[in-house]
């Protein structure tokens, strides 16, 4: 899996420098001299996509229960305010002829996050490159995250948290096995 396009930071310094004396902050002092410099930087380094791998392997032993890693961590960028969103994601399959290594689900969930981004969008990009990967009997993704941009403006909703879902094959069509997938993520009811 690759990255999209390189960034030109001396161009998106230059950004942020017009966008800070835009909105009347002093840039001429000592404490924000660097800001723009920093500020280019630091979007590059949220929005940095990662290469990997996505190796999987034959499952030899006919696994055919549901395996669920829980609670990666995501950081994301709203595309609409360009402010970060954190939570967790909970992601899980029932395999079929393919396994996948367990930490290429963090892989997978952390290089669609290092993007401008909606929960929705990421949390069925990742169910969609699974299912796509592995062609298991079902797979699942629940992602739970705080948004900066409900918590520090507009209705400064802090601690509320969105929880989306994107379910394939036997978890999305059979509810008892949604059921278990939802219970061993610890979210209640159905999502």
């Amino acid at each position: 899996m690759r990255p999209p396009a390189e960034t030109d930071l001396e161009a998106a310094e230059a950004a942020a420098a017009d966008l800070l004396a835009a909105l009347g902050l002093p840039l001429g002092g000592e404490g924000m001299a660097e800001t723009p410099r920093r500020m280019a930087h630091a979007y590059a380094e949220m929005l940095a996509v990662p290469s990997f791998d996505m190796t999987t392997f034959p499952n030899t032993e006919g696994y055919d229960e549901l395996v669920l890693v829980k609670g990666i961590p995501v950081r994301s960028l709203c595309e609409h305010h360009m402010l970060p969103f954190t939570g967790v994601a909970h992601v899980g399959y029932l395999p079929a002829d393919r396994i996948l290594g367990l930490s290429k689900f963090a892989r997978v969930v952390d290089f669609f996050a290092h993007r401008a981004q909606t929960q929705e969008r990421l949390t069925k990009q990742v169910t969609e490159k699974l299912q796509e990967r592995l062609a298991p009997r079902g797979v699942g993704v629940v992602v739970e995250a705080e948004h900066t941009c409900m918590s520090l403006r507009g209705v400064r909703a802090a601690g509320a948290r969105t929880v989306t879902s994107a379910f394939f094959g036997h978890l999305r069509e059979d509810s008892a096995a949604r059921a278990e997938f939802l219970a061993l993520t610890g979210v209640r009811g159905e999502a």
